[in-house]
């Protein structure tokens, strides 16, 4: 069975969680021995869809209509984009919309956690939905020789600075107004937010975050995966103060990085985040306050170890056999759909 991985404007969106999770599929059919593609002119068995732009659900109702398998990847929901770009929360009803015509192209429909799989069975989608993790390549995870040093050097920051690091586009579902206002209330701390978004694209209210001009606070903009390993590696403290996740692939990265963190309390890291045990949740900015400064003054003990157990489990040699499994389900329903 060979696998045609559809993405429309990859190009566009490589630098974004979604552009990652194509990555991490890739490579994870290739460490299964699937055979794939990434061009629609090749012949294809199977069709796995990443995007939901219009010719992306033009193409997977007519590879619908031939009768070839469809594996619809459900990235997105309406509730985790809200919040995000100019205008996202007035459309967001009509965005749903949107992803139900194209969520329902699919034999089968893959999303990345048990909670996107329960908002998305509110959706009346009358499709069998999978739970399956957007992985992690464990094997670009290794201790990095003086990280700490490179990553000091690298920020000018000094030896003795607790530098707390964050990760994400420039939206408020990411938590950026929270890490502004963390560095405001705490000026013996350094913030570095390590990702970006043309400001033209945001509210007002980001664009005014992103330009606050404070000594203890940095936006280093995009980087590559490697200085990203490098700052979790270096830095002192990772923290997720995010709104809303389909999965939230930065913590499992702090977790494959053996990195210490601090993540916000919300359903989608309820049964696989644990509070205490292989991280630390804040349920609003003044809690995340707090167990940074717990952080600081080492109150709290370090969880990486069992953290790292978390990155284990979503290995991308485990993602790439469920997947398998998908793709032989779907082609079963194909064939039933066909008779």
């Amino acid at each position: 069975m060979k696998i045609l991985l559809h993405s429309e404007h990859l190009e566009k969106i490589k630098k974004s969680g979604l552009g990652k999770s194509i990555q991490h599929q890739m490579r994870a059919l290739e460490i299964a021995g699937i055979d794939f593609t990434t061009d629609s002119d090749d012949d294809f068995d199977l069709l796995h869809i990443n995007t939901y732009f219009p010719k992306s659900m033009l193409f997977a109702r007519k590879v619908r209509e031939k009768s070839i398998p469809v594996v619809y990847h459900a990235h997105s929901t309406e509730e985790d984009f809200r919040d995000s770009f100019r205008f996202s929360n007035q459309i967001a009803p009509l965005f749903k919309q949107w992803l139900v015509q194209c969520y329902k192209l699919g034999d089968m429909i893959i999303t990345p956690t048990s909670y996107s799989k329960k908002i998305l069975d509110t959706y009346e989608l009358d499709t069998e939905i999978v739970a399956i993790s957007n992985g992690i390549d464990l094997d670009r995870f290794s201790p990095i020789d003086n990280a700490r040093e490179k990553f000091l050097s690298q920020y000018d920051y000094a030896e003795d600075d607790f530098v707390v690091m964050a990760i994400g586009l420039y939206l408020k579902r990411k938590g950026i107004l929270e890490f502004v206002e963390l560095a405001k209330r705490m000026p013996d701390v350094k913030f570095i937010w390590f990702g970006f978004t043309d400001l033209s694209l945001v509210p007002d209210e980001i664009e005014e975050a992103v330009e606050t001009e404070l000594p203890n606070l940095y936006f280093a903009g995009y980087v590559d995966n490697q200085d990203i390993l490098l700052a979790l590696q270096g830095s002192d403290l990772f923290i997720f103060p995010t709104h809303e996740e389909t999965e939230g692939i930065p913590a499992i990265e702090a977790c494959a990085s053996k990195a210490d963190f601090i993540v916000s309390d919300i359903p989608v890291f309820d049964d696989w985040l644990i509070d205490g045990e292989t991280t630390y949740k804040a349920k609003d900015i003044d809690e995340f306050e707090h167990k940074i400064r717990a952080f600081k003054n080492k109150e709290l003990p370090s969880l990486t170890e069992a953290a790292y157990q978390v990155a284990l489990d979503r290995d991308l040699p485990a993602i790439g056999e469920q997947l398998r499994e998908v793709y032989e389900q779907a082609y079963r329903l194909a064939q039933d759909r066909k008779i």
